[in-house]
């Protein structure tokens, strides 16, 4: 592992050990978005065709081990709606033994990725997909609590609003106890006091009653196997890594503090291969959790640890517990959380943001929106910034001819020249009238690719038809290196 793995100063989670005003926080944070995990995982369970234990226990592996290996304190991974797409169709076509295969080996890929430097891609993220990716995402989680708002009982609409307004009211009166925490407590109590009738997490699927144990994925290790798996394993692998990778910098932003993308992408790699071996359907950091935790004041991986531990303990020790809580308590939490992601000052500033920008920021909502994938999302975003980017860039070069001096004409061309912005280069020279020499100073350009080579190339070419002689000024060692590696090698007088 290089220096780049492993924390530069002391853990934070030391210092929550020992300051009992921290550690409390830290601890009603995880408890509270370990409730919040149970009926996501079951769902996620049933969107990936495998039973709701599997998706339990691989959101109990995934945060016990990415507490420990990951790169982002207080982010939350677990199964996620992402990975349970990805991995559906092999599910359905070869069942659940090929879907530990393909979990293990998106692991190992993952920890390549990690290791090859994926984490620095992120820079090539703008800010408009940034918050495409955030509004996005809120309005996913909104959209999935509507389920549990259509045909149900009346009372579940004044208990979801109830429990809305606890959360947003309580934190004016105190921040001692988590307000989703107080809200998920209050309802079940009243729920069950007042023998209400409303759906509840134990109408969403069976919870285990057992540890998960370590197993071996049962198919045969030969060609035919890997060439089953490998693309699932590959898109859990990338999808993974995007959502971790983008949640790990909103977080950033959030606490305003930094964190290893490439320990983290290497952590989530180590998670999903823990949690295959332990029969999990493999999975991601969650923004929705990861919003629950930091937004209950978590900062470190102690309530990462414990939202996995609690989870264990709650789904099997207190199954019955937490089979009560009735639905709308966690749909109260959620809209809140969906409600506290959205990026609002986004939706305020739109008539003085470049049109680019907004236009970047909502195909990333729309292509999510459309395909309920984040990652796909983000990447038709980051596609479309940089067409955008290309098309202002390419206006910027500009061609100024001076006067024929001592039989010699001189070009002035300034601005950055590749492939998309040298297009309409050629035809700025007036070949024909010309003198015997002409100069190109290009001390006001910056030549980045073969195109704008090519393109020097045939206008060279063109003059040389018409006896014309032309020097190419102006190019520094930064500037200049295409144009002495490549000059004359492209064919650019055909």
């Amino acid at each position: 592992m290089t220096s780049a793995l492993l924390p530069r100063t002391t853990p934070g989670w030391v210092a929550a050990l020992r300051d009992p005003r921290t550690l409390r926080t830290e601890v009603l944070a995880g408890l509270v978005v370990a409730l919040a995990l149970i009926p996501e995982a079951i769902s996620f369970s049933i969107i990936a065709g495998v039973d709701p234990r599997v998706g339990l226990f691989a959101s109990f592996t995934m945060a016990v081990t990415i507490a420990v290996v990951g790169g982002r304190p207080a982010m939350i991974s677990a199964a996620t709606g992402a990975v349970a797409l990805v991995i559906a169709p092999l599910v359905a076509e070869h069942g659940l033994p090929y879907l530990i295969a393909a979990v293990l080996l998106g692991g190992l890929l993952q920890i390549a990725l990690g290791l090859l430097g994926v984490a620095r891609l992120m820079r090539f993220v703008p800010r408009s997909v940034m918050v495409g990716f955030v509004n996005a995402l809120a309005i996913l989680i909104f959209a999935a609590q509507v389920p549990q708002l259509v045909d149900v009982p009346w009372l579940v609409y004044p208990m979801a609003a109830v429990g809305l307004l606890i959360i947003f009211g309580l934190p004016r009166l105190t921040t001692a106890v988590p307000a989703p925490l107080v809200a998920i407590v209050v309802l079940t109590a009243t729920a069950v006091a007042a023998g209400i009738d409303v759906p509840t997490v134990g109408d969403q699927g069976a919870l285990p009653d057992s540890l998960p144990a370590l197993l071996w994925p049962d198919v045969p290790f030969t060609l035919e196997t890997l060439q089953i798996v490998l693309p699932y394993a590959l898109g859990l692998a990338l999808v993974g890594l995007m959502e971790s990778l983008m949640t790990a910098k909103l977080v950033d932003d959030l606490t305003d503090t930094g964190s290893s993308k490439t320990r983290e992408s290497v952590g989530q790699g180590v998670a999903n291969i823990v949690t295959g071996f332990f029969g999990g359907m493999g999975g991601c950091a969650m923004i929705g959790q990861t919003m629950i935790n930091v937004r209950s004041g978590a900062r470190t991986r102690v309530s990462t640890f414990l939202a996995g531990v609690f989870l264990l303990v709650l789904v099997v020790a207190l199954g019955d517990l937490v089979a009560v809580i009735p639905m709308a308590a966690l749909v109260a939490v959620m809209v809140f959380v969906s409600i506290a992601t959205f990026d609002w000052h986004s939706v305020r500033t739109l008539r003085r943001m470049p049109r680019s920008e907004t236009a970047v920021m909502l195909v990333t909502v729309a292509v999510v929106l459309a395909t309920d994938n984040l990652a796909i999302g983000v990447g038709v975003g980051v596609l479309t910034a940089c067409v955008l980017f290309a098309r202002r860039v390419a206006h910027l070069v500009t061609v100024t001819g001076g006067e024929v001096v001592d039989g010699t004409r001189t070009y002035v061309v300034r601005g950055a020249l590749f492939f998309a912005s040298t297009n309409d280069l050629v035809g700025q020279f007036d070949y024909g009238t010309d003198p015997a020499h002409v100069v190109v100073d290009l001390s006001g350009a910056h030549v980045w690719d073969a195109s704008s080579v090519a393109v020097l190339d045939a206008i060279e070419h063109k003059y040389a038809a018409r006896g014309t002689v032309v020097d190419v000024v102006g190019l520094t060692d930064e500037t200049g290196h295409y144009h002495r590696r490549l000059a004359g090698q492209l064919g650019g007088g055909h």
